[in-house]
């Protein structure tokens, strides 16, 4: 059975799916907490408003303004209280309007109109008919309190101390627990218009939201799609957010490392087949003609053998260059960098350089300063050295001497290689660390042009500047400075 190709929703589509499902379930919760569990956190926040008046009028028990506490206390939390005593009696009562009522009467005795007046012991509100059934629970308790709760409200009573009285008192608190009943369809009409005018302008919001957020990603999808052709949007897709600026900056990155790379594919093609034609074509020569000729020949053939030995040494040599310099071509700095002897790297590539071109007679003229140290790849160094001396070798005179040196320049520290050869014309000076231009150029005497290119990257991942000083008829000085480690912080032998 085949599989079916899942068929995936656009970024904005699905962000704005998000959005509507979130605000959802905002208002899920909404509703929830203010119709159905409505009633619950009411009632307890009314139970713990009556613990705590309780606890503030019982500390206060003993005061002598207790009863503006209790009247104040009352008024604040809707509350019915009454202190008696053990026989029912009502020593004081008060209410949410107990204020009201005793500003009316302190009003009358300005005015003369007549309110009705409160006398210790009467009370304007009778004790309600669970009072007693309360009292012998509180008889019966452990810790002089009770409470009870039934459809419509929550009743506390417990023992207090009374305006200093040595008799025992009786604290009663009722409030109400159903008030909030009769206002939930109140809440849910005025919810729904809520939620559906929220909805709507969450909707329109979030989809303009959603485009808004879809619009870069889509433009940096378009610009991933032609990263490495001619088409590529060079302008930056900027100003959203710092991670889409970074995508941005990436594929654009990317964009000049494929371009690098197809042009270098294309300068490879076009100016490395003909090298590599040469010697191919060279090998295959020689190699028929050791067959169909020299092959009973010992001499010839031994010399066949050797030209095409030469050949494939030259060939090596060229494949080796190319792979080495499109590696690093890719690479950036390595993060690898370790505080090395410079003076040694130097003086050990020489002794080496000169043992290999021995047979060639060379004459190698020093001038290294010792310990001068930086950061770096020595492998990286010793390979530019060396194709600095090699291409020197290539290029000196008759005489086969070619100068190394190693010294300090303020901060710098400056390697040198110069040979004895015919010098650089004026007009090629700018071009010669370009790829291929030494083989096209001059006369093919490096092997493919990418020598002093090399060079050049080298130097460039090190931080360092490479240069030419060159005169005609008198040679030429390929300079190459890096910045060195200060005394202080080199390494103690």
């Amino acid at each position: 059975m085949k599989n079916k190709k899942r068929k995936t929703i656009s970024f904005g589509l699905r962000l704005w799916f998000y959005f509507v499902l979130f605000t959802a379930l905002i208002f899920t919760v909404l509703w929830l907490l203010q119709t159905v569990f409505l009633q619950s956190f009411y009632d307890m926040m009314i139970k713990n408003n009556v613990r705590t008046a309780a606890g503030q009028i019982i500390t206060s028990g003993s005061s002598e303004d207790i009863n503006d506490i209790i009247d104040s206390i009352s008024h604040d939390n809707t509350l019915l209280v009454f202190v008696t005593d053990t026989e029912g009696n009502v020593l004081y009562s008060s209410d949410e309007f107990k204020r009201m009522h005793n500003r009316k009467n302190d009003l009358s005795s300005v005015t003369g109109n007549n309110f009705r007046h409160e006398k210790r012991g009467e009370g304007y509100r009778e004790l309600p008919e669970s009072y007693y059934e309360l009292y012998d629970d509180i008889e019966e308790s452990e810790n002089g309190s009770v409470e009870f709760t039934d459809e419509n409200f929550f009743i506390y009573a417990s023992y207090i101390d009374y305006n200093g009285s040595d008799e025992k008192s009786v604290l009663y608190i009722s409030a109400t627990i159903d008030a909030v009943g009769s206002s939930v369809s109140i809440i849910s009409i005025q919810l729904v218009w809520v939620t559906i005018l929220s909805l709507i302008a969450g909707f329109i919001i979030s989809w303009f939201i959603s485009r808004k957020f879809a619009r870069p990603v889509a433009m940096l999808s378009e610009k991933a799609k032609k990263l490495g052709e001619k088409e590529y949007r060079s302008e930056p897709v900027r100003g959203f957010c710092s991670e889409l600026d970074e995508l941005s900056s990436t594929l654009d990155r990317t964009n000049d490392k494929l371009v690098e790379a197809n042009n270098f594919q294309m300068e490879l093609m076009a100016n490395v087949s003909h090298d590599l034609r040469t010697p191919l074509t060279m090998i295959k020569g020689y190699a028929e003609m050791i067959r169909d000729i020299s092959i009973d020949d010992r001499e010839q053939c031994s010399s066949d053998i050797e030209v095409i030995i030469k050949e494939t040494d030259r060939l090596t040599a060229l494949v080796n260059e190319i792979m080495e310099y499109s590696e690093l071509k890719t690479n950036e700095r390595p993060e690898e960098f370790i505080r090395s002897d410079l003076s040694r790297i130097v003086s050990g590539t020489a002794d080496s350089f000169e043992a290999l071109y021995k047979p060639e007679k060379i004459v190698l003229d020093r001038d290294i300063d010792r310990n001068i140290f930086i950061e770096c790849d020595s492998t990286g160094i010793q390979r530019a050295l060396y194709n600095l001396m090699d291409n020197a070798f290539r290029h000196t005179d008759e005489s086969r001497r070619i100068g190394v040196s190693l010294k300090e320049n303020g901060d710098t520290a400056v390697i040198s290689v110069t040979d004895c050869g015919n010098g650089i014309p004026p007009e090629e000076v700018p071009h010669i660390w370009d790829r291929y231009y030494t083989s096209r150029m001059r006369n093919g005497k490096g092997v493919s042009g990418l020598g002093l290119a090399i060079v050049r990257q080298i130097t460039d991942l090190h931080g360092g500047k490479c240069r030419v000083e060159t005169e005609a008829g008198k040679g030429s000085t390929f300079i190459i400075e890096i910045k060195k480690i200060p005394h202080k912080d080199r390494p103690t032998a």
